[in-house]
């Protein structure tokens, strides 16, 4: 699933096959920008915001974010892609690349003088160079009463964690998912993110546990009704949000967490 580690690894990959190159093609395969044409225009630089992918090309900046299901895929010209062309999105050539967006949950093109405000609702970034642990700490602690898991996956308190971190991360401080912000020590959940989230930036794998094999990687996600790797108590699973649109899946050991 992607997370802010899983962008942060993408744009590096574009950045070094793109940046300071000449864009000689570019094909949008959405109603939006379709009549979009990049050719001409040079890649600046691609980097990550949290989740979100920013590719700045001339005086434009090409938006993407891969919910659930998106990559973005670095080939040679000619290069047989991973994924099926009905499935791409954009398409981006240099004389030596070709970046290929597939299935990706958002994609747009806007002018590079917009780009500060379109993301300033965004908190700061945890694998990102101005990250700043005093300012996510007080924007998750401003809403008291929201559960926790809940808070520490909204992009405006702090921009990178999906659900599988914010699962693992609770796990791991032996916090309840559903525990109020306010009753939660916030400070060294903040900083286990920030340890978590870059321990596997450059990993092929995620995980949390520090065991790199199939099946042994995560503590709690994904493994609704099996033991607790630590008490054997069986894995409980929810589903959790602010409202019956934003539910996400949860999971937790009953025991080891309160």
């Amino acid at each position: 699933m992607p997370e802010g580690d899983t962008v942060h690894q993408a744009a590096r990959r574009l950045a070094e096959a793109l940046a300071g190159r000449v864009v000689t093609r570019s094909d949008f395969r959405v109603p939006a920008y379709a009549t979009v044409d990049l050719a001409g225009e040079t890649v600046h630089s691609v980097a990550a915001r949290g989740k979100h992918l920013l590719m700045r090309v001339g005086d434009r900046v090409v938006h993407s974010h891969l919910k659930m299901e998106g990559e973005w895929g670095v080939f040679r010209p000619g290069e047989r892609w991973r994924r099926p062309a009905h499935r791409a999105r954009v398409v981006i050539e240099t004389s030596d690349a070709v970046a290929v967006g597939f299935d990706l949950g958002v994609l747009e093109v806007f002018p590079a003088d917009e780009e500060a405000d379109r993301m300033a609702y965004l908190g700061p970034d945890l694998l990102g160079p101005d990250w700043d642990a005093d300012d996510a700490v007080r924007r998750i602690a401003a809403s008291p009463d929201v559960p926790i898991a809940v808070a520490l996956g909204e992009q405006r308190n702090l921009a990178g964690l999906g659900n599988v971190y914010v699962n693992e991360l609770c796990y791991l401080r032996g916090v309840l998912p559903t525990r109020p912000v306010s009753t939660v020590d916030l400070p060294p959940l903040v900083d286990l993110a920030s340890r978590v989230i870059r321990a596997n930036r450059d990993r092929v794998s995620r995980t949390t546990t520090g065991v790199d094999r199939r099946g042994e990687r995560l503590w709690v996600y994904g493994r609704g009704g099996e033991p607790c790797r630590r008490c054997g108590t069986r894995i409980e699973h929810g589903r959790l949000g602010r409202n019956e649109l934003e539910l996400r899946e949860t999971y937790w050991c009953p025991r080891c967490q309160r």
